[in-house]
């Protein structure tokens, strides 16, 4: 399989994939001096590359290699997580538009919503019109942005793309190497299909005959597709826009990686090259901070734990700062929670405050939201979890909600993890309830959400669970007991449920003929404590 790979994770994949016995082709140059190797320019199987928020990765060409490729890389970490493009590069679609905007249109795919720009469209459009699209580039669910689209065809197939129009052009301007690729096309004896010409991308300069040809060849497969597929459909677009292409010559899938995924990228490149702890944690929390990464490891031979706050003072966040609460969801979509002020930042630890909206009520707790209403949410880098409190404007305690989710990122503009749906909710009386089981279980079923991964996710919120069972206010419990738990026998279900329930490691509540004691070593211990535990 022969593999393109582009972007901060390039080492790290590169090695990755040559390990697995797959051939590297156009390789970009300091790839090639870091591997001490020259990687052909041949037709492209699948191509890799970073996403523009650097958070993960497309994966994007034949069917087969899509797959191959993606297990190559969902085994990084358990907080790899994948899904699939239903709008993927190259695909035909049937679309309405649903409004306009400056710069061009929304467009209702079917299974998402696309961009058209108004210099990429043939023509006046307007809301309601129906019109015959294809992708021109993709977007991650996640992203902030929709696929790009254009109303003329296009056939790419890696180092040559086939177009409408006549003659051979070669992308990156008239350099010499660029007019003998020109020269070379015509001792191909190869004649594109009537009405397309070809656009050779500036990697092909240094591709043999036998390479020219062959993507030459795939890329006229993908001309023959896309006009049988339009071909066959009516000639103007078809009233009910379609949910699914008219034909898609490639197929993509996005990969996002969580923390223990790019640590787990750092191991793969430390083979390779010199590797500063959290090499990719800290080049996917800004653009700036490739350039530093890259003088630290030029300079010495870093090594030790991953320099959050020397990474923060430098990129964020810091305390002062606004920034989001980016909550992803295991199906790949991105929902932001609202956005915050860092109130307090020590060490690996932040505290970040909302105000909150009047209307509605806290998910889960029932609690109303109230004008003056208050979220402080307090979060640690690398933490399977975070809880929020929210507060009423006199300082009244409405509930705590602790969200069980993949480790916690604090990047300079944005929150982000990807939400494993069980959370633990403690309301304001103090009783505690877990939440949404089923809705991880849905997930798993469902395929988004890894085994190992959900597993995981059960432990947390089971160590979380006990953790929040236990009070240093004997006022809170049940006929004035003092053993610093909340519930009783006739009111605990989870301690009718193991009969003596675990309050956490060393001691626990015994019942009796004469109530509850405790046996163990006495104290308790806060949420905050059970980090350990948990992780």
């Amino acid at each position: 399989m022969n593999v393109r790979i582009r972007g901060i994770y390039a080492t790290a994949l590169t090695q990755q994939f040559l390990s697995a016995g797959h051939d590297i082709v156009d390789a970009s140059p300091p790839i090639q001096r870091r591997f001490d190797a020259t990687f052909e320019s041949g037709p492209v199987d699948v191509s890799v590359y970073t996403t523009k928020n650097r958070q993960g990765v497309g994966v994007t060409g034949t069917d087969t290699a899509v797959t191959e490729a993606s297990a190559q890389l969902q085994d990084l970490g358990r907080d790899t997580l994948g899904w699939e493009d239903p709008t993927p590069p190259g695909a035909v679609f049937d679309g309405r538009v649903t409004g306009t905007l400056g710069g061009g249109a929304v467009v209702d795919l079917g299974p998402r919503e696309g961009y058209l720009p108004y210099d990429r469209s043939d023509g006046y459009i307007d809301e309601g019109n129906l019109v015959r699209v294809q992708v021109r580039e993709s977007a991650p669910s996640w992203a902030d942005h929709r696929p790009e689209l254009g109303t003329e065809l296009h056939a790419p197939a890696g180092i040559v793309t086939l177009e409408p129009g006549e003659g051979t052009t070669v992308s990156g301007g008239d350099s010499a190497a660029a007019r003998e690729l020109a020269g070379m096309t015509e001792l191909l004896d190869f004649e594109p299909p009537a009405g397309w010409r070809i656009q050779w991308e500036r990697a092909a300069t240094d591709a043999t005959l036998d390479t020219l040809r062959e993507a030459l060849d795939r890329a006229t497969d993908r001309v023959d597709a896309v006009e049988s597929a339009v071909s066959d459909a009516p000639a103007d677009p078809a009233p009910a826009a379609g949910s699914q292409p008219l034909v898609a010559p490639m197929r993509c899938r996005w990969l996002w990686f969580g923390r223990e995924s790019r640590f787990a990228l750092d191991d793969i490149r430390a083979d390779v090259t010199t590797t500063m702890p959290g090499h990719h944690r800290t080049k996917a929390a800004a653009s700036a901070a490739s350039s530093g990464v890259d003088l630290v490891e030029a300079l010495s031979d870093p090594s030790g734990e991953f320099p959050f706050t020397i990474v923060a003072d430098q990129f964020g966040p810091q305390e002062g700062d606004l920034v989001s609460l980016e909550h992803g969801k295991p199906d790949g979509r991105l929902i932001t929670l609202g956005t915050g002020r860092i109130t307090n930042r020590e060490g690996d630890e932040l505290t970040l405050e909302r105000e909150m909206t009047a209307g509605g009520s806290y998910d889960a707790l029932g609690t109303p939201r109230e004008s003056g209403d208050t979220a402080v949410t307090r979060l640690e880098e690398g933490r399977w979890w975070y809880p929020t409190t929210y507060r009423s404007a006199d300082g009244e305690t409405k509930g705590t909600y602790v969200n069980i989710c993949t480790p916690v990122e604090c990047f300079p503009e944005g929150i982000r993890y990807v939400d494993l749906h069980v959370d633990v909710i403690k309301y304001p009386d103090g009783t505690v309830e877990r939440v949404d089981d089923d809705e991880l279980n849905a997930a798993v079923t469902a395929g988004h959400v890894s085994d190992p991964l959900a597993e995981k996710a059960r432990n947390v919120a089971r160590a979380i669970e006990r953790a929040l069972w236990v009070t240093h206010d004997p006022a809170q419990t049940p006929h004035g007991c003092a053993l610093g738990c909340v519930g009783c026998p006739d009111q605990c279900d989870w301690q009718r449920r193991v009969r003596g329930c675990v309050l956490s490691p060393g001691y626990r509540i015994v019942t009796g003929s004469s109530g509850c004691h405790r046996t163990g070593r006495p104290g308790t211990k806060p949420l905050e404590a059970v980090q350990a535990d948990i992780l």
